[in-house]
């Protein structure tokens, strides 16, 4: 999260190789904010250096751009109020916070569950990283985390005990082909839960 030193612009933020995606860690708007904003070539060219590394200062991307550092931290606030960057987050390893086994899970409802009920839903498991309604037959897409294969069935158990679901077809992930991606990250450190050791590739539930 970057915050303006009083001496040379210079953005401070977690120590921790970062994304630009959101509104000072927060998640949340901040108070007035609008979403309509101009958004030119110089706009798209901070916002591109704080997704390559958030950490970026303002004084280093003014250089790289021909902008003062003032200049660079007004266009952040301004893209900041407009809601076009909504929050600063560390990248971490998954492994690093406990995260042994990923997977990508498709959902199938007994009849047409509208988004808002399946957003309640998978809110209620923190092993959810993401979750999209999708097109196709399955109603939704999950993307899990969990500390091994065993965490990772308990989960699923979870989700398919929710009344309106009626099946779940799942992938383990073997590996991430593009591994700096935002999706091979992890936000939130695993629950100290250590269970038995297991190999799955592909279930159909």
């Amino acid at each position: 999260m970057a915050s303006k030193s009083p001496r040379n612009g210079t953005p401070h933020h977690t120590p921790a190789r970062s994304t630009a995606t959101g509104t000072a860690g927060t998640g949340k708007p901040r108070p007035g904010a609008s979403r309509t904003a101009s958004f030119d070539e110089l706009d798209r060219k901070i916002v591109a250096a704080l997704i390559d590394n958030a950490r970026t200062s303002f004084a280093e991307i003014g250089t790289a751009i021909g902008l003062s550092a003032t200049a660079v931290k007004r266009r952040v606030d301004r893209l900041r109020d407009a809601e076009v960057i909504t929050g600063f987050t560390a990248t971490v390893r998954p492994s690093a916070l406990g995260w042994l086994t990923e997977a990508y899970v498709e959902v199938y409802c007994d009849s047409a569950a509208p988004p808002r009920r399946l957003a309640e839903v998978v809110r209620n498991h923190p092993e959810i990283a993401a979750a999209m309604t999708v097109t196709g037959s399955a109603d939704a897409l999950l993307h899990v985390r969990a500390t091994d294969v065993a965490h990772f069935e308990e989960v699923l158990e979870r989700i398919r005990d929710e009344p309106f679901i009626r099946k779940t077809i799942s992938y383990l992930v073997l590996s991430h082909l593009l591994p700096d991606s935002a999706e091979a990250g992890a936000r939130r450190a695993a629950p100290e839960d250590p269970s038995a050791d297991a190999t799955i590739l592909h279930r159909g539930d």
